[in-house]
């Protein structure tokens, strides 16, 4: 499954710069902005660009980070008729949120790892699109994979409708952090959005 239709389709200078997942050779260090690209880039996208320097920067430098930060790319794909999303998060935090959830045992996320049930449940417990009718769209769990400090988790998420009266629940790793903000970008037909889930803001009309 192919996941590159999620990586750095944006119209944002500084996202373009930043989410090169797609681009990126084998050990090529991930490219972060400065401050005066950022505000150059226009108020337009200051917010979504700052949180994603805060989020690229302060954990590839040191093993610990002083900002919890998680970013969702959400995009249609209208050929398949469904969402294909991945949630970039730090490794340590996410290992923290599955020890959490399950009695404090410890986890170790590695690729090839025997985790993928526990991160599935805790993902379905946490990441929720309802419909209109408030009912909740089924979630299919892709996998994950890890690099570097940060875990990919990829979902697929079959859908017919349009976005109308439908609401997204994202409260990965809040009960955790919290300052916890977990950045959400989606895209659906000619609609782009940018949501910012945090404590005391976990749901959201799309």
């Amino acid at each position: 499954m192919q996941f590159l239709t999620m990586c750095g389709k944006s119209d944002c200078p500084i996202l373009i710069k930043m989410r090169r997942g797609d681009q990126r050779k084998k050990g090529e260090k991930w490219r972060t902005p400065s401050l005066s690209e950022i505000i150059n880039a226009g108020t337009k996208w200051f917010v979504p660009a700052l949180i994603l320097l805060l989020f690229f920067s302060s954990s590839f430098t040191s093993p610990r980070h002083e900002y919890h930060v998680s970013v969702t790319q959400m995009q249609y794909n209208p050929a398949l008729k469904s969402f294909e999303i991945s949630i970039r998060l730090f490794t340590d935090d996410f290992e923290r949120g599955l020890s959490a959830e399950n009695g404090n045992r410890r986890f170790i996320v590695k690729n090839n790892d025997q985790n993928d049930s526990f991160v599935e449940r805790y993902i379905r417990k946490n990441f929720l699109l309802s419909d209109s009718q408030k009912k909740a769209v089924n979630i299919h769990y892709v996998g994950k994979e890890q690099e570097e400090d940060a875990t990919w988790v990829y979902l697929e998420i079959p859908f017919q409708n349009t976005l109308e009266g439908c609401k997204l629940q994202n409260s990965i790793l809040m009960e955790v952090f919290e300052d916890q903000v977990n950045m959400t970008n989606l895209k659906f037909s000619s609609q782009k959005k940018t949501f910012l889930f945090k404590k005391g803001q976990v749901v959201q009309a799309l």
